[in-house]
């Protein structure tokens, strides 16, 4: 096994409840929302969700016939699968990014949000993701902006070291990292994409503000400030639509599961289904499937 950046694992995290549905962030979901459904394609064959967590964006993604929910933690996907139930449409992965298990130019749509902020090495990540993109496929990245107005006028007034102007990451707390827009535009750019779109999300995210203002009229204020980020990215969120270049190409979607993957070990696409794990024939490496989630994190002994 090749050695791999580390991972932010939310194995036995109640993440969605704790964060989303009683965290206070009700707001900034409905910002999010209102970016997703400006940047989405309206119709599309196969979507691979990357940091699926348990779900929460997955019912957004109306338009696409299939859909790969790819996650590092099984319990955070067998949350997606009790809010999303099981079904030809919903194919539920875990997997480190750094080692995919899918074959190359695969899929037509990606999203990525809220999780390229976990990645120490974003442009590894990144370039995991465009091997399993096929041409002219549209991704859908969010990451945390380092250049935001809060941390230029901390460091202004010397009361934050890191400089936010400058273009490498910023670990501000183990595995969670800031990143400057100009920074993630260049990787994008050399590995092969066009950006489409860019969005600003989360202009009032303020404590005082979510006290005094309902989250609907916040993030109808969100949305209307959100078109700006094609001119400047001052916010705590930014979301980019990035076009891979090339010709599309038809996918079949009435593939069987077991046809989408490749062995992470060796690469190789012929994996065996033996019922509770995939069988690579040409390493003998064996990926569990357990009540339904496909499990490539390591190999079972």
């Amino acid at each position: 096994m090749t050695n791999t950046p580390p991972v932010c694992n939310y194995e036995g995290s109640d993440y969605q409840q704790s964060f989303w549905e009683q965290g206070g962030h009700e707001y900034e979901d409905r910002a999010e929302a209102i970016a997703l459904k400006r940047m989405l394609p309206k119709n599309g064959k196969l979507m691979l969700e990357l940091g699926a967590g348990a779900g929460r964006n997955t019912p957004r993604y109306t338009g696409f016939e299939r859909i790969v929910l790819l996650d590092y933690s099984t319990t955070q996907l067998a949350q997606a699968q009790e809010r999303l139930g099981r079904c030809d449409k919903y194919i539920y992965v875990a997997a480190d990014i750094y080692r995919l298990p899918f074959l190359d130019r695969l899929f037509d749509s990606a999203t990525m949000i809220r999780s390229l902020h976990h990645m120490a090495d974003a442009p590894k990540a990144l370039s995991q993701i465009r091997k399993v993109l096929q041409p002219n496929a549209i991704l859908i990245l969010e990451f945390a902006n380092k250049l935001n107005l809060k941390s230029i006028l901390r460091y202004w007034l010397g009361k934050q070291d890191w400089n936010p102007f400058t273009l490498e990451p910023v670990e501000f707390v183990k595995l969670n990292f800031d990143f400057h827009p100009k920074a993630i535009r260049n990787w994008l750019g050399e590995l092969g994409f066009s950006i489409e779109k860019i969005l600003t999300v989360s202009h009032f995210r303020l404590g005082l503000l979510k006290r005094l203002f309902s989250p609907k009229l916040l993030a109808a204020l969100d949305g209307l400030f959100q078109p700006t980020g094609a001119l400047w990215q001052f916010t705590p969120s930014v979301f980019l639509k990035a076009k891979v270049k090339g010709q599309s190409q038809n996918i079949e979607t009435a593939l069987n599961v077991i046809d989408l993957f490749k062995c992470p070990e060796c690469g190789s696409g012929n994996m065996q289904d033996k019922k509770e794990h995939l069988l690579c024939p040409t390493c003998q490496a064996r990926w569990a499937v357990n009540d339904g989630i496909f499990d490539f994190r390591n190999k079972m002994k």
